[in-house]
């Protein structure tokens, strides 16, 4: 969310796609990486029992040459652990003949700072590359979890894919969870973590 002076809170989808494009996005990361690792710092030292922080890392952002160096300094800078910061990327990341994005990916599994499959089911990747990618939790898109109350195909989906991820020792969060009945559901279904408006 932006805080704009004049317009009040502004929500991603009118300013994310523009500031992407523009190359603005890997600034505002930027920040957005220092500010979530002092944040979480001064969490723990006020005693709150919080395990890791998580942040939104986007396409570009990512495939930019100094970005895992970037990472290393807010994780110095802050003090904390690298293993405490979880860094989220989405599939479109991965579409990259570069090799940037593999060396990035070693950096990162070097540096010891976990990744995050985001929207998982709604992009590119394939089971094969699920299976070697290094991210040691998988998102589960808003997408599936919506209709599981009511709807036999999506309760199929959503535990095959529990069940899947599992299999490859991975976590599974399931995202968009607005409803008691989609919690106890997924709770049910031995789901790691649920995030959505419920909480």
């Amino acid at each position: 969310r932006w805080q704009h002076p004049t317009r009040g809170l502004v929500a991603p989808a009118p300013f994310i796609g523009f500031a992407e494009e523009t190359g603005l996005i890997e600034q505002i990361g930027e920040w957005v990486l220092r500010a979530a690792c002092a944040q979480f710092v001064a969490w723990r030292q006020a005693g709150m029992p919080i395990d890791h922080v998580s942040v939104n890392v986007s396409p570009r952002q990512f495939r930019g040459r100094d970005f895992a160096q970037t990472v290393a300094q807010a994780v110095r800078q802050s003090g904390m652990e690298a293993a405490r910061l979880r860094l989220e990327i989405t599939e479109s990341v991965l579409v990259d003949d570069s090799g940037a994005v593999e060396a990035t990916l070693e950096r990162l599994r070097e540096l010891g700072t976990p990744l995050e499959l985001d929207d998982f089911g709604t992009g590119y990747s394939s089971l094969a590359y699920l299976r070697r990618l290094p991210v040691e939790t998988i998102k589960l898109d808003r997408t599936f979890v919506h209709d599981i109350p009511t709807n036999d195909n999506a309760r199929a989906i959503v535990r095959a894919a529990i069940g899947m991820v599992h299999a490859l020792k991975k976590e599974i969060v399931a995202e968009g969870v607005e409803t008691e009945e989609q919690a106890a559901l997924l709770r049910r279904w031995g789901c790691d973590a649920i995030q959505g408006y419920y909480l």
